[in-house]
C-alpha cells in the first residue's frame, strides 16, 4: 500500500468535510492538480511551503483509490511527486494528523514515517 500526504490548512480541511471533497488550495488551483508528498518529502514540504503556518493539518490518503486521476510527475529538482488531477472525496482519507509549529517554526510531522 502507498500513503501520500497533503499539508493544509485545518479551515480548508473542515470546509472539505462539510462538502465531502477537498478541492484544493489556492496553490493546488493555480497549478491545476491537488499537490502530496509521499512520507520522505513532506518534512521538507513543510519546511519550504508552510513554515511559520498555524493550525495544519496532514491528510494520510491511500493512493489505491485515486486511480488514473494521480499523476507521478517531476518536481523542478526531478524527485517525483503526486498530483491528483481532480477532487479528494474525504472518504478517501484514512487519518487526519495534527501538525503543530515547532520551535523553528516549521510544522512538526515527525509521525511520518516512510512506507
Amino acid at each position: 500500500m502507498t500513503t501520500i500526504y497533503k499539508i493544509l490548512r485545518r479551515d480548508e480541511w473542515l470546509a472539505a468535510q462539510k462538502s465531502g471533497a477537498f478541492e484544493g488550495s489556492a496553490v493546488d488551483h493555480r497549478d491545476g492538480y491537488i499537490h502530496f508528498s509521499t512520507a520522505e518529502q513532506a518534512r521538507e514540504t513543510a519546511q519550504k511551503h508552510f513554515h511559520g503556518q498555524a493550525d495544519l493539518v496532514v491528510l494520510e490518503v491511500d493512493v489505491a483509490p485515486l486511480g488514473a486521476a494521480l499523476k507521478w510527475e517531476p518536481s523542478r529538482g526531478g524527485a517525483l511527486f503526486p498530483h491528483l488531477y481532480g477532487t479528494l472525496a474525504t472518504a478517501h482519507v484514512r487519518v487526519v494528523h495534527e501538525a503543530p509549529l515547532g520551535a523553528a517554526g516549521v510544522p512538526v510531522v515527525n509521525f511520518l514515517e516512510p512506507r
